[in-house]
């Protein structure tokens, strides 16, 4: 019935909203900004950016951020007339709620409320009491202090607690009970909840109460959703969502990974955002097992910079792009501040990687220290750059860096176009099919020939080798000097 995914490269902890006969979607977004993107969908299948929920520091300043911190599990609910979401700022244990009367936005500074925990949701009862239900993890203390999920009754309009957090259900047995989300449904109050870790064991839980306090009764049937000890290609499913559809029916979104490589075990472009169908038996939810559509597209990216502001698809790390990117009919120039990509704010211009295998390629005119990169964070990143007339490419994983050989480049002020290649070796049972992709690193020459720089092993820009919760970003960086930006595509 539905893409697989419904929303490419690194969008997690989806949550889903229909108002009349639209319907809404957010993730997380971690250290990148503008944070909290809102997809929006007529027929569920067809997805469109409209805007994002974070836009401007006052509502969230994540120059100190430490990875993986930043805007955790999002929820999007619609309420009196009004849009509201709630998130996690990870390591400040800050949680805030962004009102909108558009979801395109603006969005309001947003209200704080003051608990300590994750993942938060909001649900209004009979009365129009509003309940914050959260998983009860701190990162800052012993993770073996884990609440659960918890509730308190809150003020939405000042953020204020109008009781004290109290244990609301301890899940239905699985590790870490997290991403929860309430639903009145008929007579009963259903209670979501992600388990398992958002890893290999990740499931998705239900309980059901005839209060929205509780208590809960466990799903005889749980997990509703899991792909765990099986050999489905999308692993990890678990974080979803609920939604019912205009014509009556169920559905639910969630995050999963598609997995590569000869033992599936790798996924390069982290958690993205899969659907399922949801049909009711005895009262309590049943999904179907997703796999990812081999037959499915790839978005496909262009951008030439004549648009009268920057794509939605553009972010930043840890600022947004306004803050260092200079926008002119025809080109962006980033001018360079002295970091690069090992820095936590590098000058770092972007977009997630969307495509499994193809080509992400960049028209540039460098005059200082600038080239392209394939970045998971500041510990894991391939880059290619240029400097006074030469190319070379730079392997940077966890601690170790190795530089290729520099090439000579042609003489003159022209514009060069780098590439980033991923790519697969024919089947064989050795290594190298482990991987989940090859990475060339090259540019174009003026006859139009590849020139390799380097090829890298993708595995180590993976969600399974690295600490973040994100995905592959790529894009142009600059150290010194300055690079414009003239053409940029993302082709499978």
């Amino acid at each position: 019935m539905y893409p697989s995914p419904i929303i490419h490269g690194f969008n997690p902890d989806p949550s889903i909203l229909r108002v009349g006969d639209d319907y809404y979607l957010v993730n997380s977004t971690f250290e990148y900004q503008p944070g909290i993107p809102i997809h929006h969908s007529r027929d569920l299948k067809s997805w469109t950016k409209i805007g994002h929920v974070v836009t401007r520091s006052t509502q969230a300043d994540l120059t100190q951020t430490p990875t993986p911190g930043g805007a955790w599990a999002p929820v999007i609910r619609h309420h009196n007339g009004m849009f509201h979401v709630a998130v996690t700022y990870m390591f400040d244990n800050r949680t805030m709620i962004y009102s909108a009367a558009d979801p395109a936005g603006p969005w309001s500074d947003g209200v704080r409320v003051e608990v300590k925990g994750i993942d938060p949701d909001l649900a209004w009862d009979e009365n129009g009491d509003c309940y914050l239900t959260f998983s009860g993890l701190n990162v800052n203390e012993d993770l073996s202090g884990h609440q659960a999920i918890t509730q308190v009754q809150i003020d939405l309009e000042t953020g204020e607690k109008l009781e004290e957090v109290r244990s609301l259900w301890q899940g239905s047995g699985g590790m870490f009970p997290e991403g929860p989300h309430l639903y009145k449904i008929g007579d009963w109050w259903y209670l979501l909840t992600a388990e398992g870790g958002t890893d290999r064991g990740h499931l998705v839980a239900f309980g059901r109460s005839r209060s929205i306090r509780g208590p809960f009764e466990n799903n005889p049937n749980n997990p509703v959703l899991t792909a765990r000890s099986s050999n489905s290609s999308v692993q990890n499913k678990g974080h979803g969502d609920l939604v019912q559809l205009s014509d009556g029916s169920w559905a639910m979104v969630f995050l999963g990974v598609r997995t590569r490589g000869l033992t599936k075990g790798y996924s390069p472009l982290g958690r993205e955002t899969f659907i399922t169908p949801i049909e009711w038996v005895d009262g309590w939810p049943v999904g179907q097992n997703i796999e990812a559509d081999p037959a499915e597209k790839s978005p496909a990216f262009e951008d030439d910079f004549h648009e009268s502001g920057f794509n939605l698809e553009w972010i930043g790390v840890r600022r947004f792009p306004t803050d260092f990117a200079e926008l002119a009919e025809g080109s962006v120039t980033l001018r360079g501040e002295g970091r690069d990509l090992d820095h936590s704010l590098p000058t770092y211009l972007c977009k997630r990687q969307q495509i499994m295998l193809g080509t992400f390629t960049a028209k540039l005119r460098v005059a200082g220290r600038a080239g392209i990169s394939v970045r998971y964070n500041e510990d894991a990143h391939y880059d290619l750059e240029v400097s006074e007339g030469k190319i070379y490419a730079r392997f940077r994983v966890v601690g170790m860096t190795t530089v290729s050989e520099a090439l000579e480049l042609p003489a003159g002020d022209l514009p060069i176009r780098l590439y980033s290649r991923f790519w697969q070796t024919e089947f064989a049972f050795n290594a190298a099919r482990v991987s989940p992709d090859q990475i060339e690193l090259g540019y174009l020459a003026a006859d139009g020939t590849n020139v390799v720089v380097a090829n890298y092993d993708g595995r180590y820009l993976s969600s399974e080798v690295n600490s973040s919760f994100t995905g592959r970003a790529i894009g142009v960086y600059c150290v010194s000097g300055s690079v414009q930006i003239l053409e940029v595509s993302e082709r499978a």
